[in-house]
This record gives C-alpha cells, sequence and structure tokens, in this order.
C-alpha cells in the first residue's frame, strides 16, 4: 500500500497533498492520523516549513524501520522560491535534525512554494512573525536571505504560489 501524508498549518501542504493523492490514488492521511509508518510500501509526506522545521516529519519517521524496504520522497511546502539554493540548503540542513541518517539519506527531497494569509494566522502566529519582520527589515541587504525577502514582500498580506505543476517531478519519479 502507498500513502501520501500531509503536515499542514494553514492548508497549502494539504491542498498539494491532497492533488496528488488524487493524481496516484494514493491513501491521504494526516501525519496526526499515520498509526504505523511501516506499513506502506511508498511513502510521500507533504510538510510546511514551520518554526525551523517540517512539521510533523519527525513524528511521522521516528518509528520507521528499515527504510531501505520502503520508496520516500518527502516534498517540504514554504514560502520562499525552491529555485534558490541557499533557500533550499537551509531547508536540508533543518530537516538533518528532525530525521535519521538513514532516512534523510534514502529520501527524495522536493521543494514546493505554498502561500500565506496573514487574516487567518493564529495570535501567536502574527505575533511571532511580527516580530521576525521587525527583526528582518532592519538586517543589512547582505544578510537578507530568499527566505527572509520573501517574508517581507509577502507580510501582512495573502498570497498563494501553489503550483499543482511542481508536483510533476514526484509523479514522474513513481
Amino acid at each position: 500500500m502507498d500513502i501520501v501524508i500531509y503536515g499542514s498549518q494553514y492548508g497549502t501542504a494539504k491542498r498539494y497533498a491532497e492533488e496528488l493523492a488524487n493524481r496516484t490514488r494514493f491513501v491521504l492521511k494526516s501525519y496526526e492520523d499515520v498509526e504505523d509508518i511501516n506499513t506502506y510500501e511508498t511513502i510521500i509526506y507533504i510538510g510546511a516549513l514551520y518554526a525551523g522545521g517540517v512539521m510533523g516529519m519527525k513524528k511521522t519517521f521516528k518509528n520507521m524501520k528499515d527504510c531501505e524496504n520502503h520508496r520516500i520522497i518527502i516534498a517540504t511546502v514554504g514560502l520562499a522560491d525552491p529555485s534558490d539554493k541557499e533557500n533550499t540548503d537551509t531547508i536540508k540542513n533543518g530537516m538533518k535534525n528532525q530525521l535519521s541518517k538513514e532516512v534523510y539519506d534514502k529520501a527524495m527531497i522536493v521543494h514546493l512554494r505554498g502561500g500565506i494569509d496573514y487574516s487567518k494566522l493564529g495570535f501567536k502566529h502574527k505575533t511571532m512573525m511580527s516580530m521576525l519582520y521587525k527583526k528582518a527589515v532592519t538586517l543589512p541587504e547582505e544578510k537578507k536571505t530568499a527566505e527572509v525577502k520573501a517574508m517581507i514582500e509577502t507580510y501582512n498580506k495573502q498570497v498563494d504560489f501553489v503550483d499543482f505543476n511542481s508536483l510533476d517531478s514526484i509523479i514522474q519519479e513513481l
């Protein structure tokens, strides 16, 4: 059996996961509803970048046994442009802290562009984003990463960079 698992804070990762599950006819579940990751042959994890990590990814893969018997694809969903190598390197470094070396080395990693709607953010997240924004705008230009620039450009707005065509690389891998 094959599965698409998602970890979504505000719905963008879930939208990608639903689209991919429709195209592949794989089972679709939130990471919170997956009981035993080891029962699936192909595991596609689509997770939102949130608070310096990939939402739900660590919990999802922590009990994986013998990852050699599984095909693993992990897609991150964030605001910054995934074609920017500096951005994807930062994401991958964060992922290494959430995954075992075996799972990280086995996984095909894909980066998808998401979106944000500040009107849907909870109080805690809005406060955190406000503090990050205030700090980001004071940074010297040469210290602003792609992720920081994306956050500044989209602050307090509703933006949607979802592109279902970006799922094609995952479909081709399958």
